[in-house]
């Protein structure tokens, strides 16, 4: 038998069976004559001739999708998607990429970020510390005078893979020395040239901020560099605020460049210093029809003292989460909901004295009440404790288990403390923190740090859990590094730095499935297959096949939210 005869037949007898592809063999049988679909039956859009990886629960393969409206109508071979088609229906060829859903960031900050993004300069994924000098050089020659230039996190020195160290104030002021630069590294530390200095107002006399330190060398002279998160905070609101107009574009960009790197959803965490101005911007967005990217948000107070309880207590009833749409809306609380109860990722001692936990159970319980989801920050394996313990005891008095409450990060969670989680009907986040501190967490964690966070754990369990970063400050944006992470245990400059790793599959699933289910729309987004939401990436290579190394660099070439391209590669 010829491998032609061979190809013909196989082809006949798998007609029937859209998703399938055999290798080598095209479809040599004609098919029927198909009426062209009238008009208002008509796809809008057809994508064909690709590799569509839908995600759904049985991870189909299929050829082609078609798009009416907003929503996928169809997915399926070549032939049957093209009958689909009508006379005014756009026909988008892929030429064999592939197309994955929209990837999901389950938590991250990226409303704040948009306050001060035009003087952004994003050090995410930069290896190499010769080339942020020249970023630095590139950014000055071009800034007007007394214009900040910064980068407020989303990097560590441990990242380069030429000289693992900072940047000198003397080296700052002759790369930038009319304009005033704060290079804040994550959370530990900012580096200031002079004019940054003079621009903040801090000079020999100023004292140090809470939780902070601003460093003098032992003559008592400045050094140019801040040290703890509170310097860190104290520096970055001396940084301006963008004015409204300027405001309104950042958003825009901010959104521009999330869909450039294939994001199209995200859960925002909210964050220190955050007010009713921070959302004001993606709402008018969302407003005008013009949001190309899907928020959705938690109520965040972060309240210090039992007297600020007593105001949250207060404003707790009248919050009503879920009055927005499928692009903009407020789903729940947290992600702070006590300041004094606040874990970090290189402090491995935690709080759980019972004063600050009885807080904390007061604001806890009342959200309980009204029926709100919670997300709540905790990392170290005692707070976490603590926190389920406190949750059992509300379960009792108050049944949460249908809220889908949640615990962010969990970096040391154990498989007893998963159990707990999953008999309260909890969902648990991850995030990729480790892509520039996995260094720095096996200096304070030791050999506990391979399994922080314990991904292939978490996987294994069964709980409901999606993957995330925690960007913008702690961690990179671009959601094909945290796939990459996920997989390859690697932070950026290629250090191996965790052991639990997963398949690209899981981890796939994770960034867009999974974390529907988190942001509430797990009828709508996270896969590709009729009914959901059109928001996929037509991406430059095959995210299956390509090398594990190659993930992170993945690029899509066209993003699409809603049915409607927000993207195109250049």
């Amino acid at each position: 038998m010829t491998i032609l005869l061979l190809c013909r037949r196989v082809a006949l007898a798998l007609l029937a069976l859209p998703f399938i592809v055999v290798p080598g063999c095209a479809p040599t049988a004609t098919r029927p004559e198909v009426a062209r679909p009238q008009a208002r039956d008509a796809a809008d859009v057809i994508l064909v001739n690709g590799k569509i990886v839908t995600v759904d629960d049985r991870f189909t393969i299929a050829q082609a999708l078609a798009i009416k409206g907003r929503r996928i109508v169809a997915v399926g071979g070549n032939a049957e998607i093209r009958d689909r088609a009508g006379g005014n229906t756009r026909v988008i060829d892929l030429q064999g990429r592939s197309v994955i859903p929209g990837l999901i960031d389950n938590h991250a900050h990226f409303i704040r970020v948009a306050e001060k993004w035009h003087y952004e300069m994003r050090l995410d994924g930069i290896t190499s510390r010769k080339q942020v000098v020249k970023m630095i050089e590139d950014r000055a020659r071009v800034a007007k005078p007394g214009e900040w230039i910064v980068a407020l996190g989303g990097w560590s020195e441990e990242q380069f893979i030429d000289e693992q160290r900072g940047f000198p104030l003397a080296e700052l002021d002759q790369l930038a020395p009319h304009n005033p630069v704060a290079l804040q590294a994550v959370y530990r530390h900012t580096y200031l040239n002079t004019a940054a200095l003079k621009a903040a107002n801090i000079d020999e006399s100023t004292p140090n901020p809470r939780g902070g330190t601003i460093e003098k060398d032992a003559g008592g002279k400045l050094t140019g560099v801040v040290r703890g998160a509170g310097a860190v905070a104290f520096v970055a609101a001396k940084v301006p605020l963008a004015e409204k107009q300027q405001w309104l574009q950042n958003a825009r960009d901010v959104v521009t460049y999330l869909n450039s790197v294939g994001m199209t959803a995200w859960m925002d965490a909210g964050g220190r210093g955050m007010s009713n101005a921070h959302y004001g911007p993606y709402r008018e967005l969302a407003d005008r029809g013009e949001l190309n990217i899907r928020i959705y948000w938690q109520t965040i107070r972060q309240p210090g003292t039992p007297q600020d309880v007593d105001k949250v207590l207060a404003d707790i009833p009248g919050l009503k989460p879920f009055q927005g749409t499928d692009y903009f809306d407020n789903v729940g609380y947290g992600e702070s909901v006590y300041s004094p109860i606040n874990t970090q990722l290189l402090n491995p001692k935690a709080n759980t004295r019972p004063e600050d936990f009885a807080q904390w159970g007061r604001i806890v319980r009342a959200l309980a009440q009204q029926g709100i989801y919670v997300n709540s920050h905790v990392e170290m394996e005692p707070a976490i404790e603590s926190f389920l313990t406190l949750y059992e005891e509300i379960n009792r008095e108050k049944p949460i288990k249908g809220l889908r409450w949640a615990l962010s990060h969990i970096d040391q969670v154990t498989p007893a403390q998963i159990e707990r989680m999953k008999r309260l009907g909890m969902s648990a986040q991850i995030h990729t923190r480790p892509l520039i501190q996995g260094v720095l967490m096996h200096r304070v964690h030791g050999e506990r740090a391979w399994s922080m966070p314990p991904m292939r754990m978490v996987q294994d369990s069964g709980i409901p859990w999606g993957l995330g970063s925690d960007a913008t400050a702690v961690t990179t944006s671009n959601p094909f590094y945290n796939l990459w992470f996920a997989v390859t245990g690697k932070m950026v400059g290629g250090h191996h730095v965790n052991r639990q790793t997963i398949t690209r599959e899981e981890a796939l699933i994770a960034h867009t499935r999974n974390n529907a289910y988190i942001v509430f729309q797990d009828g709508n987004l996270g896969s590709l297959q009729p009914g959901r939401y059109a928001d996929l990436l037509v991406l430059d290579r095959d995210y299956l096949t390509v090398p594990e190394d190659g993930i992170k660099d993945l690029k899509p070439v066209m993003t699409m939210v809603g049915g409607r391209i927000v993207y195109e590669a250049k």
